[in-house]
């Protein structure tokens, strides 16, 4: 191996390591974006809030969010916005799982357990015997002000809650039909054993506001996410895979981010946008199909002072790619693939399509992505789902609809997506950084 090979292998496993110390960090679609606004404000972005009048810089880096749970970060060119256009990276911050209900404890059979709903379409299998733990935002009324309140992130960092199998004893077909959990009755989470003169909630309600060290009578509301407790892991004979949660789709989250601050200095006005709730159809303030993007690229058009025609030559002359993880060819369930289309961990990023527009690539998106990878020196791949398998789908055909701007829709190769515990290749993250990173301008 020669010098430089070794040097990009490292820079390769740094990449990786990087991925998973922010997934680990990030627990919740609020703790992600949370990160992803120190890593950018580590980087000199300035924040913006959508309340206040913006005065944009040129050659000016910023963010703002949305929902604390939405975050877009902007970098305004070197070129005119009319004759460049934006370039522009979507992914987004949430992960399908397990989410408490507003009255979440209860107490039964000795016990105080937690009630859940399932967010997106999570494997429920995958939940049951971990170190479980809760990760979200804590809404509290605020003695500022009348009838204002403030939101704080909460993590648990130990194990506070399990969802224990039933015995194979009572369960003697679980290796022959699979497991299968009642959503309502098989999921809610053992938290404690009760605790005599105390009802459930007033316990959990403590133990909540110890956490972000308040009053349990400021409490108002919360959003709790249920996350895995154990760390990201590199595994392989080589060490050329990682495991974590929520790698769909933080992995993207952090390729798009990376890319963003190492464009320094970009031609084009670059915009990365990370959106809440595309677990659940992207419908909503924060998602993809809400205003937020559009609203951004708005007054961004009038801080340039665009006129409406030049505001259309800019829209027309934009390109997002959305990143979210593709699915990897498994040898051991190859009849679940379409032939021809097998994409292969650490093999190249991946090019979805799907001619129902579950994508929004098209045949112009996936030449112009075919030709990043090629300046980027990226091997790509293209992926097409089984046409007698239902296609999941992505913000792409929402942001291809929503805006009118050329749209491609790709991702890193993945085993066990919606799993608690997902596995992708170290050289397929590296990839998708730097084809994203040539994209920006910043290679």
């Amino acid at each position: 191996m020669t010098k430089c090979q070794n040097n990009t292998t490292q820079l390769t496993r740094n990449q990786a390591q990087d991925l998973l110390d922010f997934i680990d960090v990030s627990p919740s679609p609020w703790h992600a974006v949370e990160t992803a606004k120190q890593r950018l404000s580590a980087d000199g972005f300035t924040e913006l809030n959508e309340s206040d009048a913006w005065q944009l810089a040129q050659g000016g880096s910023y963010f703002v969010t949305r929902g604390g749970a939405s975050i877009i970060s902007f970098r305004l060119g070197s070129k005119p916005l009319a004759e460049t256009g934006f370039n522009m990276v979507g992914a987004h911050t949430d992960s399908p799982g397990l989410r408490l209900k507003p009255h979440a404890a209860f107490a039964s059979d000795g016990l105080t357990r937690i009630g859940v709903e399932v967010y997106g379409g999570p494997i429920l299998a995958t939940f049951t015997d971990r170190d479980l733990s809760l990760a979200g935002r804590v809404t509290l009324r605020s003695n500022s002000k009348k009838c204002a309140y403030e939101n704080r992130l909460s993590l648990f960092k130990e194990s506070i809650v399990r969802l224990p199998n039933l015995a194979i004893h009572m369960n003697r077909e679980v290796n022959d039909k699979g497991l299968k959990l009642n959503k309502q009755t098989e999921l809610p989470l053992i938290f404690s054993m009760n605790i005599d003169g105390e009802t459930a909630e007033s316990q959990f309600l403590a133990l909540v506001a110890e956490n972000i060290k308040a009053d349990p009578a400021d409490i108002l509301s919360w959003e709790f996410n249920v996350y895995d407790t154990q760390k990201g892991s590199f595994w392989g004979a080589n060490q050329e895979f990682i495991a974590n949660s929520q790698l769909d789709n933080l992995a993207s989250c952090h390729a798009a981010l990376a890319a963003m601050i190492q464009a320094k200095k970009p031609e084009a006005t670059i915009i990365c946008a990370l959106f809440d709730h595309e677990e659940v159809g992207s419908e909503s303030t924060t998602g993809a199909s809400g205003s937020f993007l559009k609203d951004v690229a708005n007054r961004i058009t009038m801080q340039c002072k665009l006129s409406t025609e030049d505001a259309a030559r800019a829209g027309a002359k934009s390109f997002f790619i959305s990143t979210d993880m593709a699915h990897a060819y498994h040898p051991n369930h190859p009849s679940a693939y379409e032939p021809c289309h097998h994409a292969h961990v650490n093999q190249g990023v991946v090019i979805k399509t799907n001619s129902n527009q579950r994508y929004a690539t098209n045949a112009d998106s996936a030449a112009r992505f075919m030709l990043l990878c090629e300046s980027a020196g990226v091997a790509y791949q293209q992926y097409a789902h089984r046409t007698d398998l239902g296609c999941g789908s992505t913000i792409g055909p929402i942001i291809a609809s929503g805006l009118g701007i050329a749209t491609v829709d790709v991702g890193s190769p993945m085993w066990a997506m919606h799993s608690l515990r997902e596995s992708a290749g170290v050289q397929d993250h590296s990839d998708m950084i730097n084809v994203l990173s040539v994209f920006f301008g910043g290679n």
